[in-house]
């Protein structure tokens, strides 16, 4: 693999590795951007068949960090970390956790991590005690806890806004949302979208997770296999990314995609034929913001109020998003990427000094 040549794909950056025998850390840093702060980004902690797969995975979460954080106002660049899961089930993994908070703390504020895939609010609070570099933590120990419901709340705001734009709805009410993986944020959105009055259909690898939407939002249970061929109004991606491929396009029949999941196309083309078959598409790191917006408060002291009144803001984004859109017949995620582009080329150096 050539590191190199993906950082200029990227439009890198900063890539660190860190290697420790004695637990058998494996970490990636990518930090992207850091012209509107310190690069902020959750950790995963998940197995890759291919140390070249963690890498990518890294890098294209970051930059992804970057558009999300500028087009959300937050004064933070974008950084992602991987933690490659060591192969065997016996190690220590609060040793692992600490050795990569010695890893963070290295980095001198340059780059603050946060929970992801894999990894929790126990993990969090073992890296709180050897950096301060470090948001999500446990709300005992003064951090905010768990983005997911904020995330959630956010894509609710921007499904909203999708329905409002392309349907003249003024709510959710008997809107059929169809959600694709149900998990820590898809089971809050979920939540969420019951308490509106939408129609809900789910689809999870864990049967038991779809079973417990069925049970609590008497959602409609259809196979991995089905849920793109759902005939409803919004299709809401909540697993893990590239869901908008070249098998799934065609076959989607919602007129909205609006979900909670990273990288959801697997190629910027996938944008452009959403936009030819004439589907609103909400650019995911547009309408997912809400967790990183949460957590980011920690860093200037944390207010759920303010969080939540933040969050509530993705409408107004979103919805300006499909306005531009509509009105110069470019696609969604192109709009947004000129957004943050034209944000980012106003910045010609960073403005900020790491927290002392």
């Amino acid at each position: 693999m050539d590191v190199f040549e993906r950082m200029t794909d990227y439009d890198y950056g900063e890539v660190h590795l860190k290697r420790d025998a004695g637990t058998g850390l494996r970490a990636i840093v990518a930090i992207h951007d850091t012209r509107l702060g310190p690069a902020l980004g959750g950790c995963r902690f998940l197995s890759y068949a291919r140390e070249e797969d963690a890498v990518v995975d890294a890098l294209r979460l970051a930059r992804g960090m970057t558009y999300k954080a500028a087009l959300a106002g937050i004064p933070h660049g974008g950084g992602k970390s991987v933690l490659i899961k060591p192969p065997t089930p016996h190690f220590d993994r609060a040793a692992l956790f600490l050795a990569f908070g010695r890893f963070v703390e290295d980095l001198g504020g340059r780059y603050i991590t946060a929970e992801d895939s894999g990894t929790g609010l126990e993990d969090m609070d073992v890296i709180r005690t050897v950096t301060k570099n470090v948001c999500g933590v446990d709300q005992r120990n003064g951090g905010s806890g768990d983005p997911s419901p904020f995330t959630a709340l956010g894509v609710r705001r921007g499904i909203e806004a999708c329905v409002k734009f392309r349907l003249g709805r003024g709510s959710l009410e008997g809107i059929h949302v169809a959600v694709q993986g149900v998990g820590h944020v898809g089971y809050h959105l979920c939540k969420e979208l019951h308490a509106t009055g939408a129609r809900i259909s789910v689809a999870d690898v864990d049967p038991l997770k779809a079973e417990r939407a069925k049970r609590e939002f008497d959602a409609t249970i259809v196979s991995l296999d089905q849920i793109f061929d759902v005939e409803c109004d919004v299709l809401a991606p909540c697993a893990l990314g590239s869901a908008l491929n070249d098998q799934t396009v065609p076959r989607i029949k919602a007129g909205i995609i609006a979900g909670a999941a990273n990288n959801q196309l697997a190629t910027p083309s996938h944008g452009d034929d959403l936009n030819a078959r004439g589907i609103l598409y909400a650019p995911d790191y547009a309408i997912n913001a809400g967790g990183l917006i949460n957590v980011a408060l920690e860093v200037e002291g944390y207010d759920v109020d303010k969080a939540r009144e933040r969050t509530h803001k993705i409408y107004d984004t979103v919805y300006e998003i499909a306005e531009r859109s509509s009105k110069t017949l470019t696609p969604t995620y192109r709009v947004a990427d000129l957004m943050v582009e034209e944000k980012l080329a106003r910045l010609a150096k960073p403005s900020w000094q790491p927290r002392s």
